[in-house]
């Protein structure tokens, strides 16, 4: 099962940048091109990937850049891609802090390196990282399968349907642990960005009162 698992996400890929429209688009076909390019990467079928309320949620919270005139360009759709990737994994808050910089210094062609260079040097990771991590997988996998031994005296009456139950719930709580100990990591790094960014703000107020 877990063979076929990993079989299943080694032929996943990202969505290219150069397979982004670049052109301004309406919230219906937004939310249609990332339903057509997300599906194979959602957890069931019929869960949205990105709704109207969804997008519109995120830019109130100032995670995403206002449309101009109900429309919404390339660099809006980089901008929902990293929020698709990350919502899962953090709050909406921490994931302000995370791409406020983005937004700040090179949405809207703000500076001469653009939101798609940064997508495109970020994804040429993608493959490498792909192969390490699924390495580690397979390595976890493995490790699992030599728990709760019938050499063990303990776990000798185990029978072999019961035994590969609790060989699965040592996997996936290998998994769990790897997934915590990363996603801690993930919001340390955005309590830090917090404090930057409330510093900023105050050594701003501070100048204004001079």
């Amino acid at each position: 099962m877990i063979d076929e698992i990993i079989k299943y996400f080694h032929s996943l890929n990202y969505i290219k940048s150069e397979d982004i429209p670049n052109l301004d688009l309406y919230m219906d076909q937004v939310t249609g091109f990332m339903e057509r390019n997300l599906d194979p990467i959602k957890r069931h079928h019929d869960d949205k990937a990105l709704t109207k309320t969804m997008i519109n949620n995120y830019a109130k919270n100032k995670l995403l850049p206002p449309p101009d005139k109900k429309r919404y360009n390339r660099d809006h759709m980089l901008v929902l891609l990293f929020i698709y990737y990350y919502k899962g994994m953090l709050q909406l808050n921490d994931i302000e802090a995370l791409l406020k910089p983005l937004n700040d210094k090179y949405f809207g062609g703000k500076s001469s390196i653009s939101l798609t260079d940064i997508y495109d040097e970020v994804f040429t990771m993608e493959a490498a990282e792909k192969s390490r991590i699924f390495n580690e997988v397979e390595e976890m996998n493995r490790i699992s399968l030599h728990s709760f031994s019938a050499d063990d005296p303990k776990f000798k009456d185990l029978s072999d349907e019961d035994r590969e139950e609790l060989q699965l719930f040592s996997f996936m709580c290998e998994l769990g642990l790897d997934v915590f100990i990363k996603k801690l990591l993930m919001e340390k790094i955005a309590d830090r960005l917090h404090e930057k960014e409330l510093e900023r703000q105050n050594a701003e107020r501070a100048m204004k009162k001079k």
